[in-house]
């Protein structure tokens, strides 16, 4: 199965992840317009109120852009649902993205049948993210449009497996759109994702470091300064194991060679955390790819190189 005319013939197979706080307006609107798809979670927007009017200003801004630029090509974007018992605003803020038609909607940590027929209803389609076999084959089942796998190494939540396992796997009972997270920070990265299998690539933390990305600059500076052994797995923090900035969690007074675990009972996403210091706020997430990481410029510089090093990768594949 083709990928969705909407997800086709973008520069670059990538779509950037929705990250809680450092996803807002303005690295979303800079993600489409370099041609990839930009995403946010609709919690980011806070009040609630303040979803309407952030999905009007991206369409508005992506609108104006495309006529002025006729000869590029303006990537879609993207809302991220929690559908988890602990989201009060889910309703609410599918109503808006409902009233709305966002083109994309990415589902996460449950599959949610309301969800989907609310976005099928207006030709929306659903991307929902997966870190095991049982959830895809679920999300599937009720009418996911594409899935991305959330391997290890993936910044904030983010499962145990390799993608060279869990891609191939997929791949036997699922031919529709799919998608790669998981230490995903140059272009050589997203040819090796589509090499074993995905049609796209999921990048997230190369994002924080880009000078769009709500994020202070102390955040932005550790993601430069770190490497793939500064990122500690954790499921303390919002009950459900993520990758973390091991500095971020120094900073805490925590000791991250020592964190106590937490059951999924203690599962917290409205709060963002089960400790004083908490996620995304205070303990930042990050994946293992910060090592590729070592400057913080703007997104369109940002997606200009990874689109040479994709082309770079892809030739000398076909050599």
């Amino acid at each position: 199965m083709s990928l969705p005319p909407i997800l086709r013939d973008l520069p670059l197979p990538v779509v950037g992840s929705p990250m809680f706080i450092v996803s807002g307006p303005e690295l979303v609107i800079a993600q489409c317009k370099a041609g990839i798809v930009g995403t946010f979670p609709a919690l980011n927007a806070r009040p609630a109120e303040m979803l309407e009017k952030w999905i009007v200003r991206i369409k508005l801004e992506l609108e104006e852009y495309q006529k002025a630029n006729p000869d590029k090509k303006v990537a879609p974007f993207g809302v991220n649902q929690i559908c988890h018992p602990s989201n009060d605003r889910l309703q609410h803020d599918m109503e808006v993205c409902v009233k709305h038609e966002v083109p994309i909607i990415i589902t996460s940590l449950q599959a949610n049948q309301q969800v989907y027929d609310a976005t099928h209803s207006y030709g929306g389609i659903i991307l929902h993210d997966v870190i095991n076999i049982r959830h895809a084959k679920k999300a599937i089942s009720m009418g996911a449009d594409g899935i991305i796998a959330v391997c290890t190494g993936a910044g904030g939540h983010a499962g145990r497996l390799s993608p060279f396992a869990l891609i191939p796997e997929i791949r036997q009972f699922f031919d529709g759109p799919l998608l790669l997270s998981g230490s995903i920070a140059t272009g050589r990265a997203v040819a090796a994702a589509q090499a074993i299998g995905a049609d796209m690539a999921y990048i997230g933390t190369r994002f924080i470091a880009s000078e769009e990305a709500n994020a202070e600059d102390g955040y932005k500076q550790e993601i430069v300064e770190s490497a793939g052994k500064d990122i500690v797995y954790s499921s303390l923090f919002t009950g459900v194991h993520g990758n973390y900035l091991r500095g971020s969690i120094e900073k805490a007074g925590l000791d991250p060679d020592n964190l106590p675990e937490a059951d999924k009972t203690s599962m917290n996403f409205g709060s963002g955390g089960n400790t004083d210091a908490k996620a995304w706020k205070d303990i930042w997430g990050a994946g293992q790819g910060v090592g590729s990481i070592d400057s913080s410029p703007s997104v369109e510089t940002i997606v200009s190189e990874l689109k040479r090093e994709y082309d770079e990768a892809c030739s000398r594949l076909t050599r």
